[in-house]
């Protein structure tokens, strides 16, 4: 006789065992309708799951994540079935869940094109009319290996071949088509009202190069149209955002075979670069940080005393000379805490704040490199807060509130907080952990801060604050970053006199505000199309001369602008003026200023607004003012 206990706290007795699907009629017929799965005593399961003895229930809708996540895999298993009804030759593999969809592979030699995907999308929403039902059916392996092996499903049966001989498996069952699959999945198909199939894509079995090329079918999945449509459309935002189209358009870099990973800034770019770069020293300034810079290439002994050689030693670029193994630096902490140990430091010398603009080198996978996002030299703005126990907190706090401030300042105002804890891989004793954790949470909770736990995805010395960006079509963006390394100073012999005179060793805060700025110029390009603030536009205005007559007076105000530290060009060119008011409209700057006879004679300029608003003619005293003020 089990008796539920549901989230508000209600308890439910029942005279038997009772599956989830039954629970959720016994509240009602509304909620049983709208029942994907349940989680009992924490556990995600099918909505036929029966429950035996006394347990918490909460009852999976598409309103919860849980229920995204078990439509998403039931619609992989869609996917398949539906592949295999037009195409019986082609294998089943794996069809995993993934970030907004899920994806299936498939042994099939003749391979599928773009019409295919259409012809199994619409066979999909055919299964979908025909509300299978979806059974969990469970089996030994050997008799699951047998299954799949008669059915010529080679690749599946291997994949069992390799799971422990004693485990009882669990397949799932909809119509003909049977899978292997944890689960769980929704009741039946008639459940899967929003999906469509996106792209095709080679991948290795296995992710084994050295094995055979499968072909991969992502699609995306929702719990409703809506979310369907809205994420179609940010999709094509986001097509029209890509900073690799927008850097081409207006010039700003480029990439090349020559360089994998390496960003050839061209002149506009690296003065957007430049921009950010600035604008982060001030704040670097403003906050007692002490810039500095530290070598490129440093000797292998060093990196194995921090414990990066360990942890990164593969990602490195190294060297050698003179029978001495170095390597190019992926980051610049150990190297400032050299700086840090070159002469005694007091108790009263903290906290020290040391900030650099460190140019870093990773050997990042080919096939992970994106544009200016992913690369494998970067710059960060980086720094190392070096402190006393007692210090953290405020330390910490201070920091929370400089990074929200920057985010503001580029325009972004929704962010979110991550607490990163303990990776499996660690330096630094559990004690010390703990304390670390600590400091970190309790900053978050004095300050109010709502945060999100992400256990075991801390650094390999410290837990770290993350600071997550939302753009402008709500995708993340982690930048910022606070660690709080207790390993580290000690590892590489830092210390402080105390009030006591005994040697003490400081605390190593690792921060970074915008991170990487080639990856925080790709995010403010697409967050922006390329239509930038004017304090952060490569050029702030051009300037158009209608005739040849106003060549002297355009340059004349081009270079009054420039006396003013404002970012302007002119188009002199004999053009038609609305021809070269459509060709610098297409770059996007904040302004354009048009010449003409009557701007002459009154010493003035005609002022059009990025967007085509006419602002009317104006001094240049006036526009100036405009231009400072934003």
């Amino acid at each position: 006789m089990p008796v539920i206990t549901l989230p508000d706290g209600t308890k439910k007795p029942f005279d038997q065992a009772v599956s989830v699907i039954e629970v959720a009629k016994s509240i009602g017929s509304g909620l049983a309708k709208a029942t994907l799965a349940g989680k009992v005593n924490g556990e995600l399961v099918d909505a036929s799951h029966l429950i035996e003895i006394d347990s918490t229930l909460s009852i999976i809708t598409d309103k919860d994540s849980e229920g995204l996540e078990v439509t998403r895999h039931s619609t992989a298993h869609l996917l398949a079935q539906a592949t295999q009804m037009l195409y019986p030759e082609a294998q089943v593999t794996i069809g995993p869940v993934i970030d907004n969809g899920f994806y299936y592979d498939f042994a099939y030699k003749d391979g599928f094109s773009e019409t295919d995907l259409a012809k199994i999308e619409k066979n999909m929403n055919q299964l979908v009319k025909q509300n299978l039902k979806i059974e969990r059916i469970e089996m030994s392996r050997d008799e699951a290996v047998k299954l799949f092996k008669d059915k010529g499903e080679l690749y599946k049966a291997e994949i069992i071949e390799s799971i422990p001989q004693d485990e009882v498996l669990s397949l799932y069952q909809q119509g003909d088509f049977i899978d292997l699959c944890r689960g769980p999945h929704v009741p039946s198909t008639a459940k899967l009202k929003a999906f469509k199939l996106m792209k095709l894509a080679g991948a290795y079995w296995r992710g084994d190069s050295n094995n055979e090329m499968l072909q991969r079918v992502y699609g995306t999945a929702w719990t409703n149209k809506e979310d369907l449509k809205s994420y179609l459309y940010r999709l094509e935002e986001a097509e029209k955002r890509d900073h690799r189209k927008i850097g081409k358009t207006q010039g700003l870099f480029h990439m090349q075979e020559e360089a994998p990973g390496m960003v050839f800034w061209h002149e506009k770019g690296w003065t957007l670069y430049q921009l950010v770069e600035q604008y982060m020293r001030s704040i670097f300034r403003d906050n007692n940080y002490q810039e500095v810079r530290t070598p490129l290439l440093i000797d292998r002994t060093l990196w194995e005393k921090s414990g990066h050689w360990d942890k990164f030693g593969d990602a490195m670029f190294t060297t050698g000379s003179e029978n001495r193994d170095y390597a190019i630096k992926p980051m610049n902490c150990p190297a400032h805490v050299q700086i840090y140990n070159q002469g005694l430091k007091s108790y009263r010398d903290l906290p020290l704040r040391l900030a650099e603009f460190g140019s870093c080198h990773r050997n990042e996978p080919s096939g992970t490199l994106h544009g200016i996002m992913r690369v494998r030299n970067f710059v960060q703005d980086d720094g190392h807060i070096f402190c006393t126990s007692d210090q953290v907190q405020e330390e910490v706090s201070s920091f929370i509130d400089l990074t929200f401030n920057v985010y503001k300042h580029f325009g972004f105002d929704n962010v979110d907080i991550k607490l990163s804890t303990r990776p499996e891989k660690r330096v630094g004793s559990d004690e010390v952990w703990d304390r670390a954790e600590a400091a970190l949470e309790k900053a978050l909770d004095d300050k109010g801060i709502d945060w999100e736990l992400q256990e075991g995805e801390g650094a390999f010395y410290g837990p770290k604050i993350e600071f997550v960006l939302k753009d402008c079509l709500e995708r993340e963006w982690q930048c910022g970053t606070l660690q709080v390394d207790f390993s580290m100073p000690e590892r590489l012999d830092a210390q402080y006199i105390d009030e006591d005179n005994s040697k003490q060793t400081p605390v190593m805060l690792h921060r970074a505000i915008v991170g990487s700025l080639e990856r925080f110029v790709g995010i403010l390009i697409e967050h922006h199309e390329g239509a930038y603030p004017s304090w952060l536009a490569p050029i702030q205005a051009v300037i158009l001369n209608i005739s040849d007559k106003q060549l002297e007076f355009a340059t004349d105000i081009e270079k009054k602008l420039k006396k003013q530290q404002l970012r302007v060009v002119s188009d002199l060119r004999n053009e038609k003026i609305g021809f070269k008011i459509r060709e610098h409209s297409m770059q996007r700057y904040p302004y354009i200023l048009v010449v003409g006879d009557r701007e002459m004679e009154n010493n003035q300029i005609a002022v059009r607004k990025r967007g085509g608003e006419d602002l009317g003619s104006m001094s240049i005293e006036a526009f100036i003012e405009i231009i400072k003020q934003e």
